[in-house]
């Protein structure tokens, strides 16, 4: 008997599900749907550990992250490298939503097949004062020519669609991944 490997599974066993929410290139219209959890959000909330989102004052993806949903599509250099560290550092990555599961309204940009006119249209062509791209560092992250769903950069564990996914959809999801199970979204999705 090894006390130390005792006590090491004992708080394993008893260590909440550290959880991530991340947005990448998008609208951030799936955490609005998270937020509609409302008071599910209160009954999940002891459940689990947030460690990384958008509302939560973090500035580094921690390590160590059991479950990660990501929202947005991969639009830029920013996305394209705190998606490898996010994958990196998570055990199970879900797709959240229809812009990280195909690049959906983010990836309208794509038949231009350079990111160049949408800066142009952007910072030139609709200014009203003072025309000029932006061009200190850390402004505006440069724009990948194309822009992929997450799934084209990292192995992904799950999809989880919809634009946004209902909020009873994400419930389901974060239930089952807060009690250590890979959620079935056979028998939950529907399609007109």
């Amino acid at each position: 008997m090894d006390p130390v490997a005792d006590t090491k599974k004992e708080t394993a066993e008893a260590r909440k599900p550290r959880v991530a929410t991340m947005w990448l290139g998008g609208c951030s219209g799936c955490h609005m749907s998270l937020m509609d959890l409302d008071e599910r959000l209160i009954e999940l909330a002891p459940k689990m550990e947030l460690v990384y989102s958008p509302v939560v004052d973090t500035k580094e993806y921690p390590e160590d992250v059991d479950a990660a949903l990501i929202e947005g599509a991969v639009a830029n250099w920013d996305n394209l490298e705190l998606i490898k560290v996010i994958r990196e550092r998570t055990k199970f990555l879900v797709s959240f939503g229809d812009c990280a599961v195909t690049g959906n309204v983010t990836a309208m940009r794509n038949p231009l097949r350079v990111a160049a006119p949408v800066i142009e249209r952007s910072y030139l062509d609709e200014a009203d004062l003072n025309p000029r791209r932006p061009s200190e560092p850390g402004i505006v992250p440069p724009l990948l020519d194309q822009v992929l769903p997450v799934h084209a950069v990292v192995p992904v564990d799950l999809f989880l669609p919809g634009c946004p996914p209902s909020a009873d959809l994400i419930y389901f999801v974060l239930s089952e991944l807060v009690e250590g199970r890979t959620p079935d979204l056979k028998d939950k999705l529907s399609y007109g």
